[in-house]
């Protein structure tokens, strides 16, 4: 962001809801937020009021949302393996260490059985994971447990270890509610799309410039999300949101939009 004399680096937030992976009827949606720092008050206000299931990576700033004496209710976490698994590859892959490449093949193995299962029922989800995903997670955190307690706290491979075992509850979670996915890849993929155009948008000449790209980056990645065309729904909904009942403005959002103009098309 621009900023007297130099410029200050700006955060990006986004949250995402996407219950495809289980079946669910609601939307799918994303939403930024920005800031000029990433302090953990940031997220604390995001997610005021909400009190479901959120997943992420380690980040200390999520912390305080999972409190049991948290209000409205404390956040349920979930660990993301995606970042597990990267820390491994990254000495697998590069470093070629025996242990990391066996780790990643285990973990692997689980992520084979997600995406079979994946777009199921949260409650078939669930069932499926006792009887195939859950012994390997189980035979995961013994072999790891085992490899990790012969090597130093020092070692890249024990860093990485340590990063899944300290969190295993939230590692596991899933095993617990079908509804949890293994990672929180909906929000990367959302956050890349951001990314890709990084040149074009790179700066925000105030704070309200900032404030007013992530208003578009949540409109643009939500109508995307629900496979709606950005640029024809903003100029209809631009066009005639002015003349639009305001207590009958969420039949404006994409999906709901999506839905008149097929049936628009199939009277047509």
């Amino acid at each position: 962001m621009l900023a007297k004399v130099k410029t200050v680096t700006g955060r990006r937030w986004t949250y995402v809801r996407d219950d495809q992976p289980f079946g669910g009827s609601a939307p799918p949606a994303a939403i930024f937020f920005y800031s000029r720092d990433r302090s953990g008050e940031h997220p604390g206000r995001h997610l005021a009021g909400y009190a479901g299931i959120l997943q992420a990576d380690a980040y200390a700033g999520f912390n305080e949302l999972y409190h049991p004496a948290r209000k409205p209710g404390p956040i349920t976490e979930a660990a993301c393996w995606a970042h597990g698994r990267r820390k491994l590859f990254v000495l697998a892959d590069v470093a070629k260490a025996p242990l990391a490449i066996e780790a990643v093949q285990r973990i692997d193995a689980i992520l084979d059985i997600e995406r079979e299962i994946n777009g199921l029922p949260a409650a078939q989800r669930h069932a499926l994971r006792q009887v195939r995903v859950a012994p390997l997670v189980a035979s995961l955190e013994d072999w790891m447990r085992a490899a990790r307690s012969k090597r130093s706290r020092h070692a890249d491979v024990a860093k990485a270890m340590d990063y899944m075992l300290k969190r295993w509850e939230a590692f596991t979670r899933f095993l617990t509610d079908g509804r949890i996915c293994l990672t929180n890849n909906a929000a990367e993929r959302i956050l890349r799309r951001v990314a890709l155009g990084g040149r074009s948008w790179l700066f925000a000449g105030s704070d309200r410039g900032g404030q007013r790209a992530a208003a578009m980056y949540s409109l643009i990645a939500t109508a995307k999300l629900n496979d709606v065309d950005p640029r024809a729904w903003l100029a209809d909904v631009l066009g005639r949101i002015a003349e639009h009942p305001a207590s009958r403005l969420d039949e404006l959002l994409p999906w709901h939009w999506h839905k008149q103009q097929l049936s628009g098309a199939a009277v047509a």
